[in-house]
This record gives C-alpha cells, sequence and structure tokens, in this order.
C-alpha cells in the first residue's frame, strides 16, 4: 500500500471515540520520536516548524518550509501531511507538485489571509484547482477559520453555521477533509452533523477533552498545531534552567 492510500484508509470507519491521532512534528528527530511511540501518519503544524527554523508563524519562507517538509519525510516510513498554511501565493499545479517533490502526501490549508476570511466561493475555486492538480495523490485538508477570525462576542452556533457553510463547499471543491480550527468543545456535536466526510478538531496536549474525547463529539481525526512543539520547549527551558544553578 502506498503512502498516500495508508493515508485516506486511516481516516476511514473510524468509530466514535477513536479518532485518528496525528502528532506534529517539527523536525527530523521529533517526527522519529512519534513513530518509534507508534503513530501511523504524521501532520506537520506550520508554526511549530517555523519556531524551529527561527520564524514567526506565518512568516517562513516558501523554500524553506518544503525543505523542512522533506527532511521530515526523509526522516520517517510513514505518510507525512504538511500544512502549507495559505499555500504561499504559488499556482495550484505549482504548488502541488513542490509538496510532491517533499514526499508528503496530505496538505492544511486555510481560508484566511493577513488575519482575513477569503471569500469562500473563491477559496473553493481555489480548492478545486489544487483538488485537479493533486488528482488523488494528495488528502487534502481544508482548514476553516471561522472561530479564530471571529470576533469574541459572536454567537459561537452562529459561528458554527459559517463554518458548516464553508464545509459543503470545500467538499464540493473536492477536500478530503475539513478543519474548523478554534471550535469550542460544546458546538462539535452540531459541526459533525451539519458536516459531510472527515472532521479534523484541534487537540490540547495538557488539559481539556482526550482525543477519545474529541472522537466521542465527532472529531475524525485530532491534530495538536504546535501544542507539542510548545511543550517540548517549555521542558527544555526547565531542564536549561536546572543547568544554570
Amino acid at each position: 500500500m502506498s503512502r498516500i492510500e495508508a493515508l485516506r484508509a486511516l481516516h476511514r470507519r473510524r468509530s466514535p471515540g477513536d479518532p485518528l491521532v496525528l502528532p506534529g512534528p517539527w523536525d527530523a528527530a521529533s517526527a522519529r520520536v512519534f513513530v518509534e511511540a507508534g503513530f501511523p501518519a504524521l501532520a506537520t503544524p506550520s508554526a511549530g516548524v517555523a519556531a524551529s527554523l527561527g520564524h514567526e508563524d506565518g512568516q517562513t519562507p516558501a523554500d524553506e518550509m518544503f525543505a523542512a517538509v522533506a527532511r521530515i519525510v526523509r526522516a520517517v516510513d510513514v505518510p507525512v501531511s504538511a500544512d502549507i498554511e495559505g499555500g504561499y501565493g504559488i499556482a495550484p499545479k505549482e504548488l502541488v507538485e513542490r509538496l510532491l517533490e517533499t514526499g508528503a502526501v496530505g496538505c492544511n490549508l486555510e481560508d484566511s489571509e493577513g488575519g482575513v476570511l477569503k471569500e469562500p466561493r473563491r477559496h473553493a475555486e481555489w480548492l478545486a484547482e489544487v483538488r485537479h492538480a493533486a488528482a488523488d495523490r494528495l488528502f487534502v485538508n481544508a482548514r476553516i477559520d471561522t472561530f479564530v477570525r471571529a470576533r469574541q462576542d459572536a454567537d459561537p452556533k452562529r459561528t458554527a453555521e459559517q463554518a458548516i457553510e464553508r464545509a459543503a463547499l470545500y467538499v464540493a471543491a473536492g477536500a478530503d477533509c475539513v478543519y474548523p480550527i478554534g471550535a469550542p468543545v460544546n458546538v462539535l456535536p452540531l459541526l459533525r452533523s451539519g458536516i459531510q466526510g472527515p472532521v479534523n478538531v484541534h487537540g490540547t496536549v495538557t488539559g481539556g477533552p482526550s482525543p477519545a474525547e474529541l472522537g466521542e463529539l465527532g472529531a475524525t481525526r485530532v491534530t495538536f498545531g504546535p501544542g507539542l512543539h510548545r511543550t517540548a520547549t517549555q521542558a527544555l527551558r526547565g531542564i536549561a534552567a536546572d543547568l544554570t544553578t
């Protein structure tokens, strides 16, 4: 079975309480740690990779991001999905080819730019171009930013409805999975009931619902963004502090 076939198979027939858990490596060493722990696939976080390269989140040059993803893919023998943010302004065909050159078999693509949500139909058209260029070679995870871009006083239910509307457009455009990042736990059942296909939910490393609990609420898969990198960095700070005493 090829890596893309393996990644697709991992998303199928997930039972409640048993979501696909995808840790986020930021370099080759962390990727090997996760695979040695038994995880069947990985999903890189753009913020974690950015930090490992000395950049702020969202400021990593495309060439550096693709090179970092390639190093992670070479280090492991499991499928890797790459967070390539908003696509770096690269045309869909070139974007797909550059990603495939890294060896990644999946991608995370977000629907906001500069802190502003993109027009959903236009973004869906762009996703359709990505899907056409990728054919069946990539598993496309379409991130939905309605929650992270919502006003603080926004009604979570209304924001969830907006996410469901976007999800329908993105799935119709060919997205394999949608990712309503930042969705409060209490709206996950609503999202699950309104979205066709796999749903990616953001998990927490310490505290908060477990991956199994998120699965019970509707998550098909759970990722952690830069959470694992930040937790590892905090642990390293503690070690460093101990060395100075």
